[in-house]
């Protein structure tokens, strides 16, 4: 992180987010029944995402299918076609997801001269892009109704936008900072 604060390296920050068409009821009490529209069937919209460390620049590739090997390599190429002519090493943040550990994307990174860095298993407290997540499904579908998936899929987008454009740059650089939240086991291995 230091080399990135320092332009010496690119760091992103990758995972995907799978959004359900559906209900996203932030907070709901009411001494009387409440019937809340929520739509049926099991329509998803994938974003496989990654954000620069440094500039919150965000780079995605989105389906409605299924966020594969193939996913990771799509995205990989576009951060790579991003930074054709940079000189400093690129370095991207991943969880333990199969797709993302398999030989294809590892191979396909190597040659695209990236490198794969994988966070410990069961921490996502180390990935900024999951607090982007968090805040995109806070901007766009908490306490919302749409009746069509291409209402949904475009106000997903429409939050998506806001970060690639820099609308909401304060609040996003207030969510997206590099304050990672730890634990010190050293209390846990006292006998």
């Amino acid at each position: 992180m230091e080399e990135a604060g320092a332009n010496n390296r690119v760091v992103y920050f990758a995972d995907a987010v799978h959004f359900v068409y559906g209900a996203f009821v932030a907070c709901l009490w009411s001494l009387t029944r409440i019937f809340v529209p929520t739509p049926s069937g099991r329509n998803r919209y994938n974003v496989l995402g990654a954000i620069d460390a440094i500039s919150h620049d965000l780079v995605t590739v989105c389906n409605t299918t299924y966020i594969n090997a193939l996913s990771v390599c799509e995205l990989l190429e576009l951060i790579a076609a991003k930074h054709s002519g940079c000189t400093v090493p690129i370095t991207i943040v991943l969880d333990n997801a199969r797709y993302q550990h398999c030989n294809y994307v590892i191979e396909k990174a190597k040659s695209l001269e990236i490198e794969l860095l994988f966070l410990p298993s069961y921490s996502p407290n180390l990935n900024i892009i999951e607090r982007l997540w968090k805040w995109t499904k806070k901007d766009c579908l908490n306490c919302k109704y749409y009746s069509k998936v291409a209402e949904f899929t475009e106000a997903i987008n429409r939050s998506l936008m806001k970060t690639k454009n820099k609308e909401n740059k304060n609040e996003l650089d207030t969510q997206l900072s590099l304050n990672f939240q730890l634990y010190d086991n050293s209390i846990y291995n006292r006998v």
